[in-house]
């Protein structure tokens, strides 16, 4: 084996032996076709045959249509990085392989674990590279192709929940007892929001001790100024604790003394492929209060997601480097095949454990990090089973 002009760059990393410094030099250029191959399918698949539709069908502009398509690229890069890592792996060591260059190795005293060493530590560096990118590049990208095709088409959805906002807000409740507890404390209904004012507000109000209260009002706006809700033309229904009315005050203004968080929730619908880890996070602030325990489950797992999906580069390096040490030539077609294959049972692996998370079966935890359990598993087991 000769070191080529194409090694420099990694002899001038200090530790790396020539065998290192060999194969990850072999790596390379297959993991690079690998992004441009899968982002390109991906890209086509996903993105480019529905721009061409909304072109022809919707009269969008070619320029905006280019835009939105580079806009979304990201996303399809940052799915690229495993599959590449996949079959960066599983090519060169196929090659290594048929070229009789592993058994050379393997007669020289270098044990098939220590040979796979190259193809996990760029593994492991891709995955920094992957999560770096899917936190600081695709959310915004995604958010931006969104904003922009929506507006190129006027079908802009208002940054806010028009109809419906409703919000329970769950807290500490004293007994008649005396006893502690958590519970309802406020009922939130609006039935619209223009983006500043709500309309046909009701409010159930439980939060004080043997006080229960009944809103009713026309409209209401947030003041910033005394972070009250300032309410139009209603009515205020005293309730005793045996439901007979005690008290009915009509009112032309009033200002009340609650939580923004309806303002909050009306005014946000976000999807978590635009939003980072920092901003679903304060997103679930938002949902905390109002004890939505169904959203909080979904974000809590796009948010496990997010930090697992990265390491998928690590189970797809180690897998591929060990299917590609099996005695016998595999070329590029057949690599690619081999790949595609793996990556769909990932994928569906990954399907049924998300389905079972969101359904509660499994911890938001378990349901992200299950996929990449079975293939650090598999890959294990395939190298222990190689190395006999």
């Amino acid at each position: 084996m000769t070191l080529g002009k194409s090694q420099s760059l990694f002899s001038l990393i200090p530790g790396l032996s020539v065998m290192d410094r060999y194969i990850a030099t072999e790596l390379i250029p297959p993991f690079l076709f690998g992004v441009g191959a899968f982002s390109s399918v991906g890209v086509a698949i996903g993105t480019l045959f529905d721009l061409v539709r909304k072109v022809t069908d919707s009269g969008l502009p070619l320029t905006i249509a280019i835009q939105v398509l580079l806009l979304k690229l990201p996303l399809f890069i940052s799915y690229a990085f495993p599959m590449s890592t996949l079959l960066a792996a599983l090519m060169t060591y196929s090659r290594l392989s048929s070229d009789s260059e592993l058994v050379a190795l393997r007669s020289c005293g270098v044990s098939l674990y220590r040979l796979v060493v190259p193809a996990v530590v760029l593994s492991l560096v891709v995955t920094g590279m992957t999560f770096l990118f899917n936190e600081m590049v695709v959310p915004a990208a995604n958010y931006q192709a969104s904003a922009t095709l929506e507006k190129a088409l006027k079908e802009e959805k208002p940054p806010f929940q028009e109809n419906n906002i409703f919000y329970p807000e769950y807290g500490e409740i004293t007994q008649a007892n005396g006893e502690k507890s958590r519970g309802l404390k406020r009922l939130f209904y609006a039935n619209q929001f223009d983006g500043e004012r709500m309309k046909g507000l009701t409010i159930l109000d439980w939060s004080q001790q043997g006080l229960n209260q009944i809103v009713t009002a026309e409209s209401a706006i947030w003041n910033r100024a005394e972070n009250t809700w300032d309410f139009f033309n209603g009515t205020i229904y005293v309730i005793s604790p045996d439901a007979s009315y005690r008290n009915i005050l009509r009112f032309e203004n009033q200002q009340l003394k609650l939580p923004r968080t309806p303002l909050d929730l009306a005014g946000k619908n976000p999807d978590s492929a635009e939003m980072n880890i920092a901003q679903i996070q304060d997103y679930m602030e938002i949902l905390r209060v109002g004890g939505d325990t169904k959203k909080l489950r979904r974000f809590t797992l796009r948010i496990q997601q997010k930090i697992s999906f990265p390491f998928v580069c690590l189970v797809f390096g180690l897998i591929g480097a060990v299917l590609g040490t099996r005695p016998q030539r595999t070329g590029r077609a057949t690599s690619f095949g081999i790949s595609v294959v793996i990556i769909f049972t990932y994928y569906l692996v990954q399907f049924i454990s998300e389905a079972l998370g969101l359904s509660s079966i499994l911890s938001p935890f378990m349901a992200a990090w299950l996929p990449n359990f079975f293939g650090l598993g598999s890959g294990a087991w395939l190298l222990f089973r190689a190395a006999r």
